[in-house]
C-alpha cells in the first residue's frame, strides 16, 4: 500500500509489544492511549477527527477504501502505519479470531466544566464496574444524542478494550467526563434542569415523574445501586416497574430505558 511505513512480522517488535501492553489499565493511564479494534471503530475515530497514533492492519484489509482513508489520516498526523501478520493481530487483540484492523488512539476525557445545559440529556454513572455495561451505555447515549457521560467516583475504564468494543465506535462521539463525588455534587448544584436518580425503593414511576429539561440521569452501580449520599442528590428518584419474577434490570438496559424516558 502506498505510504505504508513498513511491515512487521515479529511479536517482539517494540510497537507490537507497546500495543499489547495497552490491555493494562496502568499502561493506558501512563501513556494516555487506548486500543480500538476493527475497521468500523477505527473509521469512527477518523471521521470524528481522531487520527490513530498507530494503525495496524492485516494484508486482507489492505485494499479496503476505508482503510486507505485511515492510513492517510494516520500519516498526516505523523502516526505509525504497519502491516502485520494474523498472529500479531491475535496477540494484540487477545482473540483467536481478531479484527483485521487495530488502531491506537489518544484518550479524550473532558473536564466537568465543559458539560453545559444545552438541552440534551446527560448520563451520570456512579462507580460503574462492568466495562461491557459502560460501553453499551456510551453507545446508547450516542444513539439518543446525549450531551455527555459522566463517570462519578471510582469507575471502570471507558478506554479498556472491553468497553471500547461495546461502544461500537461511540467512544469517539460522546464526551466522557470523570469526576469525584464531591466535584459532581458541587456541579449538580449549578444544573438548571432536573437530576433524576433510580432506586428500587423509590415511590415515583419513571414514566410519570416530572422531568424538567435538560435532564441528568444518575445511575448507581451494578451491585448496590445509588449509595445514600448519591441518592440524596437528585430532585426526584424513580423506579422502573418490575412485573415478572426478576427484581432488577441490567445496568445498561435500565440506563437505556431512563435515557429515552428523559429525551427532549
Amino acid at each position: 500500500m502506498v505510504g505504508v511505513s513498513r511491515a512487521v512480522t515479529s511479536l517482539t517488535n517494540p510497537t507490537v509489544k507497546a500495543v499489547r501492553a495497552l490491555h493494562l489499565r496502568k499502561e493506558r493511564e501512563e501513556t494516555g492511549l487506548f486500543v480500538a479494534e476493527g475497521l468500523k471503530n477505527v473509521t469512527e475515530g477518523v471521521e470524528t477527527g481522531h487520527a490513530p497514533h498507530v494503525l495496524m492492519y492485516g494484508r486482507e484489509a489492505a485494499d479496503h477504501p476505508l482503510l486507505k482513508k485511515a492510513v492517510q489520516a494516520t500519516l498526516a498526523a505523523k502516526g505509525e502505519v504497519i502491516e502485520v501478520t494474523q498472529e500479531i493481530l491475535a496477540k494484540v487483540s487477545r482473540r483467536d479470531n481478531p479484527q483485521a484492523v487495530v488502531g491506537v488512539f489518544r484518550q479524550a476525557f473532558r473536564p466537568l466544566s465543559e458539560v453545559k445545559p444545552t438541552g440534551s440529556t446527560v448520563v451520570a454513572l456512579h462507580r460503574v464496574r462492568d466495562p461491557g455495561n459502560l460501553g453499551t451505555i456510551v453507545r446508547t447515549a450516542d444513539a439518543a444524542g446525549c450531551a455527555a457521560v459522566i463517570l462519578v467516583g471510582e469507575c471502570c475504564d471507558p478506554y479498556s478494550v472491553e468497553a471500547v468494543r461495546a461502544t461500537m465506535g461511540s467512544v469517539f462521539a460522546v464526551p466522557i467526563v470523570r469526576a469525584t463525588e464531591d466535584e459532581f455534587a458541587a456541579w449538580r448544584e449549578t444544573w438548571p434542569g432536573s437530576v433524576v436518580g433510580t432506586l428500587l425503593t423509590a415511590e415515583h414511576d419513571h414514566r410519570t415523574a416530572e422531568y424538567r429539561k435538560p435532564v441528568v440521569i444518575l445511575m448507581g452501580n451494578e451491585q448496590q445501586g445509588l449509595t445514600p449520599d448519591m441518592a440524596a442528590l437528585p430532585d426526584v428518584n424513580v423506579k422502573i416497574p418490575m412485573r415478572g419474577r426478576a427484581d432488577s434490570l441490567n445496568l445498561s438496559v435500565a440506563t437505556g430505558i431512563m435515557i429515552y424516558a428523559a429525551m427532549p
